[in-house]
């Protein structure tokens, strides 16, 4: 009996324990109202196919439901960047009770931002949607704000006044969407903003309210912001300011002249025995002095602009000359006009329109005094640098060059690493634009470079998938320095300094670099939607998006990058592998031009060869390159041309399977490109529609560009210009 009532005793214990320990099946061990909020999103999502997701009840704390964090009882973070998600926020986000991090960056998100905001969140980034409308006011319930990404997106109107309580906000990126209008005065209390992006955007004002911040990064490109810049702002580390209409020092001092009034009578808006828009007949003749000085005044302030105006024409005229003979190439530059521009911009989803864009207004200077400027007889090789979003797969195929997705989220310095700053030349220092990484932290983020993560493999070494701790996914480019031209430390910072500077909407971005024990490694954005060349020749079902505007748009980007590459940087920079398998394309299939500036790490042996003919076997070898191996920006152009015929027929630049006859693109349409029957004949069958004059005008274009005789070619300012004109008709 004793036995008997010690083991019904032990039952009755153990089954306490597993009652205390285990939730019940009747509730929830997460916090009700929480799981009350994450129903609400789900079903805002459109109940998508998310492990462990339900749209009611649930326990997302014990359950592990994907990309949720929790604190005890209560969810802290949702981390869902490129889940594929749709539909929108819904307006229960303030139902969470003590969410600090919400990322959901690199989905297909649509509608607004709700005006109810939980008020505990600290990191909030909702990068490369579909978002569309305003931020609300309610933006200024989060005083616990540290840092907002919202670039990438459709965002419309002016920025709210509500930034007066962020004075935590650390990082803000609002660039690449449509808002409109100054920078609200509010934004001057944000005294701890150290990050702020706010390019390609139709920004309007003057930059008075930043002055005073603690920022070290400011990227305002692209806008419709006057001047002056304040002088304290000059002295920000990393400051690009470039595609705005600043007013010049000329101008500024010549305005008062120009329309402040010579006459100055009493002090009221009406005087006395005076119409109330003009003078009165007694003070006629003393107006008419007056007059007659303002004019005067006006017309010497107006020759003094013209000379001056002249004086700069003849300069560039005499510096274009000079260039034209540094290049032996006979063809004339055209410089890219100032001011902002009208661009295409298609929305994912079929949407034709075309949006606001703008392209770089002067040229900057992208290379430092000590940086040697790249010679001609440096052939650059290319590394397969795809990626595919979920699970990384070895190519050894040298056609492969891209790097795959877009990184979103925080900064790389504070979300992926430890980063430790390599003693940099003099010259050099700091490179305030990228971040030093350590191999240590590469290594953890590639698993110690391991096969797994192996993306490619090329003549300059091995590129790998890095993962950061929070998701985040980074394209690594280590480099084999015994086969190049990096025999120190100071020549592998030098490229560095070189590809950090590359700041344009079409060239994919540095983020940062490892100099540390003897290793030279480049760390790149990394772009989900794989290369042009995947999307046209494998089967990628992202062929299906590709309407003829959706072409045309990939055209222009592509040129962009050229325009920006050739005409832009100075010296320019020649890219020498320019083909589909270069191009990346984002979730907007916007283009992003891989392996720019690398042209340098060629020495005159084996690489150079080996790059040189993998170019000419794959059909994008120029003909004056075939017969000389000396590569120009105009045999960048040809290749353009080739990649145009590509979007153009689906087909590959060289293929063996085709008729002999076939094989080579370039060779087999070049005498077709004017003829309306055979060209339309071949235009790739996916293509369910294509205007027959649009079509003729991009066959003119093509002719052009793969023209035999290399100075014949345009450069890429106009073959911009022609592209624009296209899509605006």
């Amino acid at each position: 009996m004793g036995k008997e009532n010690s083991k019904t005793f032990g039952l009755l214990f153990t089954s306490l324990m597993v009652s205390f320990a285990v939730p019940s099946s009747h509730g929830s061990f997460t916090n009700e109202q929480d799981v009350y909020a994450i129903n609400s999103l789900y079903v805002a999502f459109g109940s998508p196919p998310l492990p462990g997701w339900l749209s009611t009840g649930g326990d997302p704390c014990v359950e592990g439901w994907q990309g949720v964090q929790c604190v005890g009882s209560n969810i802290s973070s949702i981390i869902l960047n490129g889940a594929n998600l749709g539909g929108q926020l819904g307006d229960k986000l303030d139902k969470f009770s003590s969410i600090i991090t919400v990322d959901l960056s690199g989905n297909c998100i649509g509608g607004s931002i709700p005006n109810n905001l939980p008020a505990t969140m600290r990191k909030f980034f909702l990068s490369a949607n579909q978002f569309t409308g305003s931020i609300p006011d309610s933006l200024s319930i989060l005083t616990l704000l540290e840092a907002m990404s919202l670039n990438n997106n459709f965002f419309t109107g002016e920025l709210p006044d509500a930034f007066q309580t962020l004075t935590s906000l650390i990082n803000l990126d609002l660039s690449s969407n449509n808002f409109s209008g100054q920078l609200p005065l509010s934004l001057e209390k944000l005294s701890s903003l150290t990050t702020l992006h706010v390019q390609n955007n139709q920004l309007t004002g003057t930059l008075d309210v930043l002055q005073d911040l603690p920022i070290r990064d400011l990227d305002i490109e692209n806008n419709l912001f006057s001047g002056p810049v304040p002088g304290k702002m000059m002295s920000i580390p990393n400051f690009k300011k470039d595609g705005n209409p600043f007013n010049t020092t000329v101008a500024s001092a010549l305005l008062p002249l120009m329309s402040s009034p010579i006459y100055e009578g009493p002090t009221s808006d009406v005087i006395p025995g005076r119409p109330a828009d003009g003078p009165s007949v007694q003070d006629g003749s003393q107006y008419k002095k007056v007059s007659k000085t303002r004019k005067t005044i006006q017309i010497v302030a107006f020759v003094g602009v013209g000379m001056i105006l002249c004086i700069v024409v003849v300069l560039v005229a005499m510096l274009l000359i000079r260039c034209g003979k540094e290049s032996k190439i006979k063809r004339t530059v055209k410089r890219p006009k100032v001011g902002p521009y009208k661009g295409c911009k298609e929305k994912p989803k079929g949407n034709d329109s075309l949006i606001r864009h703008t392209i770089e207004m002067k040229k900057v200077s992208v290379l430092k005094e000590a940086v040697q400027k790249p010679t001609k007889e440096h052939e650059m090789d290319t590394i397969g640098m795809w990626m595919v979003a979920q699970k990384p797969r070895v190519e050894q195929d040298t056609n492969m060059d891209g790097m795959g997705a877009v990184a979103v989220g925080l900064p790389v310095e504070e979300v992926c690493a430890n980063p430790v700053r390599a003693k940099l030349p003099k010259h050099l220092d700091p490179l305030t634009s990228v971040t030093s990484f350590t191999v240590g932290s590469l290594q953890q983020y590639t698993n110690s470079f391991g096969q797994e993560n192996l993306i490619g493999v090329g003549s300059l070494g091995s590129v790998y998938q890095a993962e950061c701790p929070d998701g985040q996914l980074l394209a690594v480019k280590k480099l084999d320095n015994t086969n190049l031209m990096l025999q120190t430390d100071e020549s592998f910072l030098n490229l560095v300094s070189i590809i950090s500077k590359l700041q344009h909407a079409n060239v994919v971005k540095l983020v940062g670099y490892c100099a540390e024990h003897r290793q030279c490694l480049l760390v790149y954005e990394y772009c989900s939607n794989g290369t042009l060349n995947d999307v046209l020749h494998s089967g990628h079902e992202l062929n299906k998006k590709l309407s003829w505007n959706a072409r045309i748009r990939i055209a222009l980007g592509a040129a962009r990058a050229l325009e920006y590459l050739h005409e832009v940087c100075q010296p320019p920079i020649v890219h020498r592998k320019f083909k589909s398998s270069n191009l990346l394309l984002d979730d907007e299939l916007t283009v992003r031009a891989s392996d720019c500036g690398l042209d340098s790490l060629f020495s005159s042996g084996s690489v150079r060869q080996l790059s040189g003919n993998i170019l000419s076997s794959l059909g994008y070898g120029a003909p004056e390159f075939i017969q000389s191996r000396i590569y120009t920006c105009q045999s960048d152009i040809y290749n353009f041309g080739v990649v145009m015929l590509e979007l153009l027929t689906g087909r590959k630049p060289y293929d063996s399977s085709r008729p002999r006859g076939e094989q080579h693109l370039a060779r087999w349409a070049i005498s077709q490109l004017h003829d309306i029957a055979s060209l339309s004949r071949m235009v790739d069958p996916s293509l369910s529609s294509c205007p027959e004059k649009s079509l003729s005008q991009l066959a003119d274009i093509i002719s052009i560009c793969i023209q035999s005789e290399p100075e014949f070619r345009p450069p890429m300012s106009e073959i911009v210009q022609k592209l624009l004109y296209m899509m605006s008709r």
